[in-house]
């Protein structure tokens, strides 16, 4: 029997930057140990105010994430019957009610509840990094299949490397199941429902080209820039407010999947959360404050709008000391 991969997450401090690199050993796989240690770091990335943003990479010199360890799933699997879709719904429900307990792995480790529970918890940590101000962005240096893609979809962003040899996709019916992890709602939001629907059930991946065309990666560069501009891009979103940023992602993750009128409640009250935070109403004051001074709005400013862009924020432009107020 194979033995239980031992993975790792090797994080390094950049600035307002953190870079996690993904080890799942020899294969690049994925299994319990790193689904641990991400939600540790989103965790504390998410409470420390100077943290902005994360990227992933792999440590593995062609593969982002391979897949979820397939032994993980096999014996986890194993340990439940087989059971029809109301049970494996009850299932699902009875797990999420484990994990809200929390505490529970020593009386569940080793029953037939428990593999179900370790996939509701992935499922809550990328959910937090949906909630979170942080900006997550999965730097693909290599492939991404299965749960490698899934985890990928779960990232703000993903700059993809442009090589021949590599892709990011989902393969799980080639296997006889489905995506577990994601898969089919995420990508699905990124890419649309019918290209969606076509490759997971042919289970066929995108190249970087088709990645970028149908909206599943944001950017593909050469593969010795890829996590350079991850870094570059996490630190660009990341100079907007860190409170700013958790409202918008809440508002488009979760409210830009309900009905208009539910999602339009979601995006008032994380409008009114904004807007009536100390440095929402620091940046108003200062906006009309600049606007008093240089007769004119600081976004049409000559020049205004490329330095509000550059500096992700409006403080100061507009004021004498400001590059755009010059003219």
């Amino acid at each position: 029997m194979a033995t239980e991969v031992r993975g790792n997450l090797d994080v390094e401090n950049h600035g307002s930057v953190l870079v996690a690199r993904i080890d799942g050993g020899p294969l690049g796989l994925f299994g319990n140990q790193i689904a641990e240690q991400l939600d540790a770091l989103v965790d504390r990335a998410d409470a420390d105010p100077d943290i902005h943003a994360v990227v992933f990479t792999g440590t593995h010199p062609d593969r982002f994430v391979s897949h979820a360890e397939v032994r993980w799933l096999q014996e986890g699997g194993a340990k439940v019957p087989s059971v029809g879709r109301k049970g494996a719904s009850a299932l699902s429900r009875t797990a999420k009610g484990v994990n809200r307990t929390g505490g529970m792995k020593p009386l569940l480790g080793k029953t037939p509840l428990w593999p179900a529970v370790q996939l509701e918890r992935l499922h809550r940590t990328f959910l937090k990094m949906n909630r979170s101000g942080v900006i997550f962005i999965a730097a693909l240096n290599g492939s991404a299949l299965g749960l490698g893609a899934e985890f990928s979809w779960a990232n703000d962003m993903r700059v993809m490397a442009d090589r021949d040899d590599i892709f990011i996709g989902q393969p799980e019916v080639l296997l006889g199941i489905m995506p577990g992890g994601g898969g089919t709602q995420r990508l699905t939001r990124l890419v649309g429902t019918h290209r969606s629907l076509v490759a997971i059930l042919e289970g066929k991946p995108f190249t970087p080209a088709e990645a970028l065309a149908n909206g599943a990666v944001d950017d593909v560069v050469a593969p010795d820039q890829v996590l350079s501009r991850a870094i570059e891009l996490g630190e660009h979103f990341g100079s907007r407010a860190k409170e700013s940023r958790a409202s918008i992602k809440r508002a488009v993750y979760f409210g830009g999947s309900m009905s208009l009128t539910d999602g339009l409640h979601v995006e008032s009250t994380e409008f009114l959360t904004t807007a009536l935070s100390k440095i929402g109403q620091e940046l108003m004051l200062d906006y009309m404050a600049n606007t008093e001074e240089a007769g004119e709005l600081p976004f049409y400013l000559p020049g205004g709008y490329e330095e509000i862009l550059e500096s992700g924020t409006t403080r100061g432009v507009g004021s004498a000391n400001s590059v755009g107020a010059g003219g």
